[in-house]
Order: structure tokens, then sequence, then C-alpha cells
């Protein structure tokens, strides 16, 4: 089964075509590897995502990028249960499309994220537009 950590240039190419002028939620499902040698140290796969997200974080907080949600699977209720374990599940709202794209390409960030793709055995990065709340299903 092939394993995602990131995007394609094709898929990027489909996000960029999307609206950039409103906000988006990024829906973030993460698995991560047990144990991971790089930068000349053994950790976990979440002391890595950990220092991806302390060192990121100066880059996203100026970008005004936010976690809306965060939780912790506890059961596949319905699906695969085999398949689609997460380690790491949260919303993340960028003002707009072109602030994730300043994320990426901004060079902190880019020193950053050699931790996520080492911490990273799996991911799933939905890009989403976000509506208002409701007391109804659907």
């Amino acid at each position: 089964m092939p394993h995602f950590v990131d995007p394609d240039r094709e898929r990027f190419a489909q996000f960029r075509d999307l609206p950039r002028d409103q906000p988006i939620h990024m829906l973030n499902l993460i698995r991560l590897k047990e144990e991971v040698t790089y930068d000349g140290k053994t950790v976990t796969g979440a002391e890595a995502y950990a220092a991806y997200g302390r060192e990121s974080h100066a880059v996203t907080s100026k970008l005004g990028v936010e976690i809306v949600w965060s939780g912790t699977m506890d059961l596949m209720l319905i699906g695969p249960d085999h398949a689609e374990q997460w380690d790491i599940c949260f919303i993340a709202q960028y003002p707009n499309a072109d602030a994730f794209i300043s994320m990426i390409r901004h060079p902190e960030y880019q020193k950053a994220v050699r931790h996520r793709t080492a911490a990273v055995l799996d991911s799933r990065l939905i890009r989403m537009t976000p509506k208002a709340p409701g007391a109804m299903f659907g």
C-alpha cells in the first residue's frame, strides 16, 4: 500500500487553481513512524513531528494560521480499521490559500519541514472550504 507524505506537482497545481481569496481549512491526518534517524540522531516520530511544530510556528503564526480543531482517534467506526489509523488529527485554518502557499515557500518553514518529512509514515491533507456550523447533519 502506498504511503503519502508530500503533495505531487499535479495535486499542488490543482490546489493553486482553486479560489485563493477565501479562508480554507486543511484537514490533517498523520500516521507517524515509530522511530526515525535523521540530522545525526534517532528519535521517535512523535518527537520529530513536535520539532516540526515548534520550528514552523513562527512562520505559521505570522501568516495567521490557527488550529481550529484537534482530536485523538479512538476507533474507526465505519471504514477499514487496518489501514486508516491516525496518530495526529487536526484542522488548520488559513486566512486564504495564498497563506498556505507562502508558508510552504518560506525559507524557515522549508528548514522546519525536514522534521515532518522524517516523522511521517503516511498522511492525508484535505483542503476544505469552511461553512457555518449547524444543528443538523448535512
